[in-house]
């Protein structure tokens, strides 16, 4: 019985994976940035917050701190005030002045390149790890579990879990490595343009005949 889930699991995996490819062949992080630090800083805004509105902000947080030790020995309210419409800009403001810190003092001044290194970093989860290492420095490590990924893997069939990490190490057996970075950001584009937390696109999804469609 094991066997033949773990087959018919594998099976709707390639599909989905196959129907990824087709849909969203170019599919990346959309948040903007020029360095690995940008990002990290870009991904921890992200959080409860919309990439667009992340890249409203960042132009002039990213033009007023170019540098860790910048954001280290940054005046909070300033930071604050720069940040402040991608909301709980104080938990974030204090996330990004530790890990800059932390980055300044023990890595150099460069956003470390593993994902051991990345997690003792203040603010920093898988998520926000694996968007940086995939993404700016082209390290596969694992699969970007967020809010999107999470919804579609359950209504797809690949996953019951709950917790993100739990998610991830299951779309990690199932995915080949070689398109975890891809995989991610594919999910989280069909999300936002198809499957819809309220009221998806079931009928428009080309995805349908693969999917068993588990709760809206």
């Amino acid at each position: 019985m094991a066997h033949a889930a773990t087959a018919s699991f594998q099976r709707r995996a390639a599909a989905i994976l196959r129907g990824l490819h087709k849909l969203y062949p170019d599919a990346h992080c959309v948040l903007d940035f020029k360095t690995p630090l940008e990002l990290l800083v870009a991904t921890i805004l992200s959080a409860q917050c919309t990439d667009k509105r992340v890249n409203q902000v960042t132009p002039a947080l990213f033009s007023k701190y170019k540098s860790a030790r910048d954001f280290a020995e940054s005046n909070p309210a300033e930071l604050e005030a720069i940040i402040r419409s991608t909301g709980f800009f104080r938990s974030k403001a204090r996330a990004i002045h530790e890990a800059c810190r932390r980055i300044a003092e023990h890595f150099g001044g460069k956003v470390p390149r593993t994902m051991e290194e990345l997690l003792t970093l203040r603010g920093v989860a898988r998520k926000t790890a694996n968007v940086v290492l995939g993404s700016a420095y082209g390290v596969t490590a694992g699969v970007v579990v967020d809010t999107h990924v999470k919804r579609l893997s359950y209504r797809m069939g690949l996953s019951g879990e709950k917790e993100p990490e739990r998610i991830e190490r299951v779309l990690m057996a199932f995915v080949p490595r070689k398109d975890w970075n891809f995989f991610g950001h594919a999910m989280v584009w069909h999300g936002r343009r198809v499957c819809f937390a309220r009221n998806p696109d079931c009928p428009g999804c080309s995805l349908k005949k693969i999917c068993p469609k588990r709760g809206v």
